[in-house]
């Protein structure tokens, strides 16, 4: 199976041409990090404006790089939540958008559930399950078990801001550049 993956959850416009859930076929992604080191952090509206410049350069170069036709692609995903709102529905567009014009199911995916599975994209071991997982990232700080595939129960989060968010801020009071 072939699967043309979007993500555009925060600051970042990355698609992915991605074989049977393991061979990252193609890839690209494009920052907007210069953007918001002037601010100290993501700054949601020029994160959006990014996105929408960025989404059909990077889904072109993409598509070029990895040599399938749009008739072998089985798949759209798209990161839905969580995230940015205006982000999220750039992403969601554009997938729905080739999805109706490619005629190919459109399957929206959870962004943090994503980088769970990412982990064992890489592994020639299969994960035994049930697990415990972590994501530590910019926007989440998460800890959870995975009892099955897709089965995620959190067990424990932060309440104010991700560890990430809390590394950018700690970086601009020490003067830092972001992102910290």
């Amino acid at each position: 199976m072939i699967v043309l993956g979007i993500e555009t959850t925060c600051d970042e416009t990355a698609v992915a041409i991605v074989r049977d859930g393991k061979e990252i076929v193609s890839e690209k992604i494009a920052s907007s990090a210069d953007i918001h080191a002037q601010y100290g952090g993501v700054f949601p509206e020029l994160a959006c404006r990014r996105h929408l410049e960025a989404i059909i350069p990077v889904l072109t170069e993409v598509l070029g790089a990895a040599k399938v036709s749009v008739d072998s692609i089985d798949a759209v995903a798209f990161a839905k939540e969580p995230g940015l709102i205006g982000a999220l529905l750039i992403g969601m567009q554009t997938a729905e958008g080739l999805s109706i014009a490619w005629n190919k199911p459109c399957i929206p995916v959870n962004h943090v559930e994503a980088h769970l599975y990412a982990s064992a994209m890489s592994s020639e071991l299969p994960i035994e399950l049930p697990a415990l997982g972590l994501v530590l990232s910019g926007g989440h700080t998460l800890l959870v078990t995975i009892e099955a595939p897709w089965v995620v129960k959190p067990l424990a989060t932060t309440v104010d801001d991700a560890i990430g968010e809390a590394f950018d801020k700690v970086a601009v009071l020490l003067g830092y550049r972001y992102p910290g």
